[in-house]
Parts: structure tokens; C-alpha cells; sequence
């Protein structure tokens, strides 16, 4: 852990995520700043593979596309950092290292055989297979790629250490996190009251029951502390990434620990891909909305979610034509988000509770009364990042007219390409600075034990009951 002064990293975090924010509002007020921001694409011709991500910069090239977003990145950090006493000609260097072999596996994520995950694509790219990664297979990639460096290049890992940061990369990652949800929000609270009401009921549901079964398994039969069972059980039971880094901030945690959890969700949230969809469709294909709450309550992160809803509802709504059912398109996957927007939103929440029974329940000052300063002092700084950015998109979202809500979606758009871009160098940085001998020793074994009992023993299991609970005989509209 650096040892480092200055504002902090969650307030660094912070202000520059919300920098970038600022700028992605450009085209509210008619001024489109970062629409040259490069976007990767899905691939089987590598020249193809990248372009910018709006229509305003279509004349740029994705070869000057990606040069252009470095040279942003490499400016606002090496600015960033200066804040926080790091010494930012090795931060530079090191950070030009991070950036392009992180992007490279970024885009190798995006090759169609990683990537693809529904027939219809399949058929799109002319191949007959894939693994069905999605394009968040590139954060798998790009985590292994850093284990070889840290592991099999030792002297390289220590000369990339000043930008090997995930925490500060996270942390970004999670405030601009907070443009995408909230308009989803916004735009999702037009569908039918039912969904909505019985989305936020199962979540809620699901929290209580959830975190505090992986907590009690972690502390009673795993014999892990406090500091390790608390981010295990949100990484777990949440929404993965985000909810454990969140939470080791709130408890103080030590860095390795949210780390070695989001090394493991990634991991899993790709075995959830690969199989769910195709139980839901062998097991629910009569209960189409049971299926698609399903893939929300069970598929950590953000992405694999949403890939796991699309592919269950293009898995049923061909078994469902098979029998000559057409569901309006849309609803499954609409009803995944909406599950899913509710484990985000939580987030936040969730770290306060756990800043606030950590302050007065767990690490009390002795003979001192706890105090709301030691409370705000726990909170993770960036959370409140996250809930800005969504509040504020979620309030200009919801009485937005059709031409403004296109132009919100560009902004939305914007920022959740710099959102890929900083969780990809995050989990790049993970297993850079990830030793295997170290991580055997901080029991990464043991963690991985605790995961698969909980998310094959009971979540799972837990999720396709609550799911049934609450959305059982509710289907799709038919298509006219």
C-alpha cells in the first residue's frame, strides 16, 4: 500500500471522474468534447476493430481515435497524481506501458470468437462458434495478461508500479458508473409498474438474505475475519466489482482484499455466462420474466448481467416461437436491467451501513463515543461521486423529451467508454500487482472455496426462488 499524502485517493478519484463527467455533458449545451473517445468493436478484422464513439467524429480514424484518448488519459492522470505526492515522470512512463497492454487486451476480449454470445451474431460474423465471453471477456484477458507480467516479469511490474493502481482505476470507474445507471433509471421508470415494484422488492429481498448467508459462511466455517468476510459477501452477494471495492473502503479494509475478490467475481461472472442461460432456457422457457430476474440476482457485474438476460431472451423467444408464441423483444432483457439497476443504486447505501456499523459496533475508540465525522471519515469519498453522477442524470433524464434523451444517451455513451477503459486498466493492474505466492498465502484459495459454495450452493438457488416469487405468470406482451 503507497504511502502517500495529499487529498487522498478517493477524493482524487473523485474530482477527476467527475471532470470527465463534465466534459461528456458537452453535447447538452451543443459542445461534444469527447466524442473522440475510441470505442472498441467487436471483430474478426483486427482494422475494423476500433472507431470513435460518436457520429460528431466520424471522420477520425480508430487509429487516431486511440492515440487521442492516451494522450488524454496520460495528461488528466499524470496531472491527478501530482495531487497525491507521486512522482509523475515515472507514473508517465509507466502508465504508457499500463494503457496499450491493457487496450490490447481490451480489444483481444473483442475478437467475435471471445465475444459473440447469441446465434443471431453468430450468424452476423460468419462464424460457427465462439466462447461466448462477451466483450467483458477482455477484463479476463487483460487480468491474466497482468498475472504473467507480475508473476513471470518481476523486474517489469516493479518498473509499471507508479501506474499499476487499481483503486484509484476503480474507483474512477465506479463514479462514471453512476452516467449510465442513472439514465437507465430514467428511462427504465416508464416501463410497467409491476416490473419495477417487483424488481425492487426482490432485490431488497435478496440483499437481507444474500450478504448475510456469505458473511456467516466466510466468519463460521471458513474462519476468515471481519476484513475479509465483509468485501467476500458483498463481492458475492452484490454486484461484484464495485460492491467489494465499495465496501473494503468503508471498512478499511487492506487493498489486496476488495483485489483478490474482484479477481474472483470477473472469473466467475464468465462461468455464469456460459451456463445460466441455457438452464433458464432448458428449465423456464414458460416463465420468460422468472428467467430474465433470474440472470439479474444471480450473473455479478454489470456487463455479464445484461449479456446473460440478452442471451436467455433470445434462447426463450426461440423456443417460444418454436411454438408459435412471439414475445414483444425487449421485456426479458428490460426486466434483467431493471434488477440490476437496483443492486447498483444500493451501492452506496450499503457502504454507509457498513461505514456506520463499523464506526460504533466494530472498531470503537475506546472510552470515546463514536462520532458522524468518524462515520464520514469510513465512507468511500468516491461513493459520493456515484451517487451524484446518478442523481443528477436520473433527474435531467426523467423530463427529458425525445431529442434531449438522444443526446443524453450520446453523454451516457461517452462516459461509459472511459468507464471500460478504467476498469480494464483496473483489472489489468490487479494482476500485476498479484503475486501467486503471496496471494496462496493470503488464502486465495480458501476465498475461492467460499465462492463457489455460496454462489452454486445457495445464491443461486436463493435468486431463481425470489425471482419465481415475484414474477411468476407475469409474461411479455405478444408481438402483433
Amino acid at each position: 500500500m503507497r504511502k502517500e499524502h495529499g487529498i487522498g485517493e478517493d477524493w482524487l478519484a473523485t474530482c477527476l471522474a467527475l471532470g470527465i463527467f463534465v466534459l461528456a455533458l458537452g453535447p447538452v449545451i451543443g459542445a461534444d468534447l469527447l466524442g473522440w473517445v475510441v470505442r472498441a468493436r467487436v471483430w474478426t478484422d483486427i482494422g475494423k476493430s476500433l472507431s470513435v464513439v460518436s457520429s460528431t467524429y466520424e471522420g477520425f480514424s480508430g487509429v487516431g481515435a486511440i492515440i487521442a484518448t492516451y494522450v488524454f488519459l496520460l495528461a488528466v492522470l499524470s496531472a491527478g497524481v501530482r495531487f497525491v505526492k507521486a512522482d509523475v515522470k515515472r507514473f508517465a512512463t509507466a502508465f504508457t506501458a499500463v494503457f496499450w497492454l491493457s487496450y490490447a487486451s481490451w480489444l483481444i476480449g473483442h475478437w467475435a470468437y471471445f465475444a459473440v454470445t447469441t446465434p443471431a451474431d453468430l450468424q452476423k460474423f460468419g462464424i460457427g462458434w465462439s466462447l461466448r465471453l462477451t466483450p467483458e471477456g477482455g477484463y479476463i484477458v487483460a487480468l491474466f495478461v497482468g498475472l504473467i507480467v507480475g508473476n513471470f516479469f518481476p523486474r517489469l511490474a516493479r518498473w509499471m508500479a507508479e501506474a499499476t493502481r487499481p483503486e484509484l482505476y476503480i474507483k474512477i470507474a465506479i463514479v462514471l458508473l453512476g452516467v449510465k445507471i442513472g439514465l437507465i433509471a430514467a428511462e427504465k421508470l416508464s416501463l410497467a409498474t409491476t416490473v419495477m415494484f417487483r424488481g425492487l422488492a426482490a432485490i431488497i429481498e435478496a440483499y437481507l438474505i444474500y450478504w448475510a448467508v456469505v458473511y456467516f459462511v466466510a466468519r463460521k466455517y471458513f474462519k476468515f475475519s471481519r476484513e475479509w468476510a465483509a468485501p467476500l459477501a458483498s463481492g458475492i452477494s452484490i454486484c461484484g466489482v464495485s460492491a467489494a471495492i465499495a465496501t473494503g473502503a468503508a471498512i478499511r479494509a487492506r487493498p489486496i482484499v476488495p483485489i483478490m475478490v474482484s479477481s474472483l467475481v470477473v472469473i466467475f461472472a464468465v462461468v455464469e455466462i456460459v451456463i445460466l442461460p441455457f438452464v433458464a432456457q432448458a428449465f423456464l422457457s414458460h416463465e420468460p420474466l422468472v428467467a430474465a430476474a433470474w440472470m439479474g440476482l444471480a450473473v455479478k457485474t454489470d456487463g455479464a448481467a445484461l449479456a446473460s438476460g440478452a442471451i436467455t431472451e433470445s434462447l426463450i423467444m426461440s423456443s417460444a416461437a418454436a411454438q408459435g408464441i412471439t414475445y414483444q423483444p425487449g421485456w426479458m432483457l428490460a426486466t434483467t436491467t431493471t434488477v440490476k439497476l437496483f443492486i447498483d443504486i444500493f451501492i452506496g447505501i450499503w457502504a454507509f451501513i457498513l461505514a456506520y456499523i463499523w464506526a460504533t459496533r466494530i472498531e470503537v475508540r475506546k472510552n470515546d463515543k463514536p462520532r458522524m465525522v468518524e462515520i464520514w471519515e469510513r465512507f468511500p469519498k468516491f461513493v459520493v461521486g456515484y451517487v451524484f453522477t446518478f442523481a443528477l442524470m436520473l433527474a435531467i433524464g426523467l423530463g427529458a423529451g425525445k431529442d434531449l434523451m438522444k443526446t443524453l444517451n450520446t453523454v451516457s455513451s461517452e462516459a461509459d467508454n472511459f468507464r471500460q477503459l478504467f476498469f480494464v486498466m483496473t483489472f489489468f493492474s490487479i494482476g500485476a500487482v498479484s503475486n501467486f505466492a503471496k496471494l496462496w498465502e493470503e488464502g486465495i484459495g480458501k476465498l475461492a472455496a467460499v465462492y463457489v459454495l455460496s454462489l452454486f450452493g445457495f445464491i443461486i438457488w436463493i435468486g431463481l426462488v425470489i425471482s419465481w416469487l415475484f414474477f411468476a405468470g407475469v409474461k411479455p406482451p405478444l408481438a402483433s
